[in-house]
């Protein structure tokens, strides 16, 4: 089936009346994130010079990244006409890079960039997919899940990809669980909350990773539930190659998901307020 495409969204659908403000100052932050997309092509295709092959499958993958940013700003600016995109993704991008030039993975092999890049899917296709449940709007809703199945296939890439680079490098067990942990703990990192900043603070606001961060978290959390977390558990542990569904999956995915909506209410009360007609 051909990849669907900007123009394939049903537009006309779009009911302003749906949009929340929450909802909305996440989307723009989406749009930013998703945006950036051939930065980290540039980087994987660095990781991975001699790879003729993984890098022409990163920069298809790039390019729906690319797109999925397009979608999610056009949608953004029907709900705020008021907001630039391109003066966001400009601040955006002025405040945070990937590093284009590296001399290798940072995760010190291919196999561990690969189960990074597992874990990022991970997270990206569970959070699309409670958007798009959590979504009132028709039309974002149909966007977030086309994203969230790109997602699940970008997650089946990169997960056969690392398998390819497994046999090579013989990455062993506490290794893959190490680096699949340290991702994960990136999600608290400069990228997601500078882009909620550069998205939805005034042109004058000065950015610190702690409020921003906790702006960002509370929102984003509030749209999880149990499934999503539950298949997010399960990917995440497969990614390090863990048994999906055993019981080490029952064990942790209620945790997780307690975590998950702790970490939304304990960002609450502190958090910078956003404009919701603009930045």
């Amino acid at each position: 089936m051909a990849h669907w495409t900007i123009d394939s969204i049903d537009w006309e659908r779009f009911d302003a009346a749906r949009v929340t403000p929450d909802l909305l100052a996440i989307v723009k932050a989406a749009a930013l994130v998703e945006n950036n997309g051939r930065d980290y092509a540039t980087y994987l295709g660095a990781v991975f010079s001699d790879d003729p092959e993984f890098r022409k499958a990163a920069d298809l993958w790039a390019d729906e990244e690319v797109q999925h940013g397009a979608a999610l700003a056009r949608w953004a600016m029907r709900a705020d006409p008021s907001w630039d995109f391109a003066a966001a993704a400009a601040r955006f991008t002025a405040g945070y890079r990937v590093p284009l030039d590296p001399a290798g993975s940072v995760r010190g092999s291919r196999t561990g960039e690969l189960i990074a890049r597992c874990m990022v899917e991970t997270g990206t296709s569970s959070y699309y997919s409670a958007l798009a449940d959590a979504a009132d709007e028709p039309v974002l809703a149909q966007i977030c899940r086309r994203i969230a199945a790109d997602e699940f296939r970008h997650y089946k890439l990169f997960h056969d990809w690392m398998r390819r680079y497994l046999e090579r490098e013989r990455i062993g067990a506490w290794a893959r669980l190490r680096i699949g942990l340290g991702r994960l703990t990136e999600a608290g990192d400069d990228e997601l909350a500078y882009a909620f900043f550069a998205a939805n603070a005034p042109a004058d606001a000065v950015y610190a990773r702690r409020p921003w961060s906790r702006a960002y978290a509370r929102r984003a959390a509030s749209f999880y539930r149990p499934h999503h977390v539950e298949r997010g558990v399960a990917m995440a542990l497969k990614a390090v190659g863990l048994t999906p569904n055993g019981r080490l999956h029952a064990l942790l995915w209620p945790v997780a998901s307690r975590l998950l909506a702790w970490r939304g209410r304990s960002a609450g009360g502190t958090a910078p307020p956003v404009r919701t007609s603009g930045t």
